[in-house]
């Protein structure tokens, strides 16, 4: 029911538009303004695609909806617009003014006067023709540095506001299970704290430049079976509730989100869409969440045709609504004519639509779109003459040199060199011979969500709108002396051999090779990597692995580099190639940032998200795993991996000493207190990356052998060193336990400080005294990490 709220206001500024009175009173009052058909409206978007003439835009046609008439929709009003700038290629000032004249046309359209909020995905930056691609969010995770992850999120939000975008649906939130599945490159990592942690950095920057964060998918998705998109989740509770919930547990908590994403996914045949106990239970009951819950592109109408839980449209709406669902997304489909029909036969009460539109229309409140001064115009295009189209062509830079270097600089750091003999940093090589289907692909840098590869390859005669600098052209400007004979030796996933000889004689001829190896990415079977490109086993795609032993058997050094969407088995390469450069498509300036670490310009310091493994097929395994899930006398598969997650080498080197513990025992409700000294003893600058990780040997339930709950970056000089302190409180050690509560047990504990899971330096034996404790959502998220210049050095 709605409330009746009794305000007075002026007839000539109604209720809802007078910024004077509460959010909570306007939202009221409009409410009870509304009829039944506006109410819904305001539940829906469409997909639409901005006019590259700056007219209004043009309903997307998909094959998965009906056609959509907009001069039948707008009078009742309009809750989101899909994509206008993403959709099809569109110059970002003729873009932002097709939007503005839409967004006009709503609000004069509708009784109100309200206008759309305007959605675009920003995985990797804001996907619309002309944007910086940034580097996709498993290179974010590489980072290990959330306050970069902040200043790039920051970045591409104020670039979609900028053209009245108002929503990005970002960042996803899944934890990889298996790195099978194609979504892995939109993944942060494998590590729930690390997810969580860089995942929460970026939503701040989003939130702070006034774009809703959107957490997807909430939850489950990762943990499908087979590493298959869209495949059953066989997801215990104690999974669910300790490895894939806390990503989204902190961002709520932390990051200020506005939006949540249902997850296409079911738990226990309950699927997430309609989940009342996930979406408002927990979302909204336990954790506070107050924004809206949007669905996954046709997750709704799923409930039907793919999960079978309702009999028509109609059920699918009621359930997806009594869950939580705020908002169907891509298009209008059940929440349409069949939800208004279903109110006014009484099979889904307008109680739970008065629900959802309240949320939809406090947030509308909120970004300013029911207040009587707001305009259609967006910052880019105010004071700016709109009645010439053609004179706003190429007027708004998306792309500019301050979105370069912020690109380049994510880059850089999530460069992890894996393996070295020392080859690299190259000095001056005479011949290279760079081989390999990426070594003069322009596009081998980009993920499944950047936009070339998301929409332009549906325009083929459409430039790609960024300058993308293949590791060709790179590596010749940063090796201006060198002779290069570039050779393709096999495609990514063509399977064929044929240049394989060429490719060899290249070898021979050099004095080293660099191979350039992994993905192409695309989306539902299009590429190697990307939504719906799952993959049957981790070896590298097509023939690239006989190239790659082909090589190794030259003689001559090879430095392989991956240029991937997830991680490879690599064979004898592991060990040995001379190096492996692991990227996970960087980016517009990823090969400029590869080209710098081979040439030694810049110091590698990126560390991995996810494990490499050692074998193609002894998936699933993370790091996370418990003590069988590690190699064992009863198996004959090993799935230890070849590179560990954290791992990643430098140029230099690090000495790890003097941990000091201030006290072994503390309750558990305290905390523990260590600190050590990280030295570089090399001869070139480099950044450490201090890794706390926890082993619990005893507990109620099985637990992982051990799990990250810290980090913190130690960039030092020649012969510096600093002592690095932490703080660790006891609830970092709390777990689901057997009664499906988070409990601190007393006991032992090892906390161990390592460069990587697999390389620990030092550990501290301590031990939580008194009680079992009980801990909820407003536990401590964090170890307190500090850092000052060690004495002596």
């Amino acid at each position: 029911m709605t409330a009746n709220v009794a305000v007075e206001t002026t007839p000539e500024v109604p209720l809802w538009n007078d910024p004077a009175h509460s959010v909570t009173a306007r939202v009221s009052a409009l409410i009870d303004a509304m009829t039944l058909q506006e109410k819904i409206a305001q539940l829906y978007g469409v997909w639409v695609g901005a006019s590259d003439e700056g007219g209004e835009v043009a309903p997307h046609q998909h094959d998965m909806e009906e056609a959509v008439d907009l001069d039948a929709l707008l009078p009742t009003g309009l809750g989101q617009l899909t994509r206008p700038f993403g959709t099809a290629p569109v110059d970002p000032a003729l873009g932002a003014l097709s939007l503005l004249r839409t967004q006009a046309r709503i609000a004069s359209a509708n009784r109100f006067g309200i206008p759309a909020v305007a959605h675009e995905e920003c995985l990797a930056g804001f996907a619309t023709w002309g944007a910086t691609a940034y580097p996709v969010p498993l290179s974010w995770g590489a980072t290990f540095d959330p306050d970069l992850i902040h200043r790039m999120a920051g970045a591409i939000g104020r670039d979609m506001r900028s053209v009245g975008v108002h929503q990005g649906l970002a960042p996803v939130l899944d934890v990889v299970r298996d790195a099978r599945w194609g979504r892995v490159e939109e993944t942060i990592g494998e590590d729930p704290y690390l997810v969580g942690t860089i995942g929460t950095a970026y939503v701040r920057g989003l939130e702070e430049a006034g774009i809703v964060a959107t957490l997807k998918h909430f939850v489950g998705y990762s943990a499908s079976r087979a590493g298959r998109n869209l495949a059953p989740a066989p997801l215990g509770p104690r999974e669910r509730a300790d490895i894939l919930l806390p990503p989204f547990e902190m961002a709520v908590r932390e990051g200020g989100a506005r939006s949540v994403m249902h997850s296409y996914t079911d738990t226990d045949g309950v699927p997430a869409a309609a989940d009342e106990d996930l979406l408002t239970g927990l979302l909204r009951d336990t954790w506070g969440f107050g924004g809206t819950v949007v669905a996954d592109y046709f997750g709704i109408a799923f409930l039907r045709t793919l999960h079978g839980i309702a009999a028509d449209w109609a059920d699918a709406a009621g359930a997806a609504l009594r869950a939580g669902v705020d908002v169907e997304l891509p298009t209008v489909k059940t929440f349409g004519e069949p939800l208004v029909e279903a109110v006014t036969a009484g099979r889904v009460p307008e109680a739970v639509i008065d629900r959802a539109l309240r949320r939809v229309l406090t947030q509308k409140a909120e970004l300013g779109l029911l207040d009587p001064e707001w305009s259609p115009v967006p910052p880019a295009l105010d004071g700016v003459d709109l009645d010439d189209p053609d004179a706003l062509r190429g007027r708004i830079d998306l792309d500019g040199p301050a979105n370069r270097e912020l690109a380049r600089a994510v880059a850089e750091e999530a460069v992890v060199l894996l393996s070295n003999d020392g080859t690299l940093p190259l000095h001056r090589p005479r011949r290279v011979a760079l081989v390999g289907p990426n070594a003069d692909e322009p596009t081998a840098v980009l993920g499944c969500y950047s936009f070339p590869q998301h929409v332009g390859v549906h325009h083929p005669g459409t430039p790609l709108g960024v300058d993308l600098p293949t590791l060709r052209a790179t590596l010749a400007a940063e090796f201006p002396d060198a002779e290069f004979t570039v050779v393709r030796g096999t495609g990514v996933d063509d399977g064929d051999v044929s240049g394989l000889p060429e490719a060899v004689r290249a070898a021979r001829d050099a004095d080293v090779v660099v191979a350039v190896l992994g993905d192409r990415a695309g989306l539902f079977g299009r590429g190697t990597s990307g939504e719906g490109c799952d993959a049957e086993s981790l070896a590298l795609p097509g023939a690239q692995q006989d190239l790659l032993d082909a090589l190794l058997d030259s003689g001559t050094p090879v430095v392989t580099v991956l240029l991937a969407g997830r991680p490879y088995a690599l064979g004898r390469a592991v060990t040995e190639a001379a190096a492996i450069v692991q990227s996970f498509f960087p980016g517009v300036e990823g090969t400029a940032a590869l080209a710098g670490v081979l040439s030694g310009r810049t110091a590698p310091s990126g560390r991995l998200p996810v494990s490499v493994p050692r074998g193609a097929g002894s998936q699933p395994s993370t790091y996370l795993g418990a003590r069988l899930a590690h190699a064992s006398e009863v198996s004959n598969i090993d799935p230890t991996p070849a590179f560990g997650f954290g791992h990643g080498l430098t140029y230099t080197t690090f000495d790890w000493s003097d941990l000091v513990v201030d006290a072994g025992e503390a309750p558990t409700d305290g905390a523990f207190s260590l600190a050590l000294t990280v030295r570089n003893t090399g001869d070139r600058h480099g950044t450490e990356v201090v890794q706390l990780y926890l082993h619990d040997p005893v507990a109620s339930v099985v637990q992982p052998v051990q799990r990250l709950i810290g980090y913190t970056r130690v960039p030092l000089a020649p012969g510096e060193a600093r002592r690095v302190s932490v703080t660790v409180p006891a609830d970092l050690a709390s777990f689901t336990g057997r009664d499906g509560r988070r409990v601190v047990e007393p006991g032992e504990l090892e906390l161990r400080l390592a460069a990587s899971s697999t390389d620990p330096r030092l550990t501290a034996t301590v031990t939580l005294t008194g009680p079992e404790r009980h801990v909820d959502h407003t536990r401590h998220l964090h170890a307190v990490f500090g850092q000052e210049t060690a004495a002596g050095a």
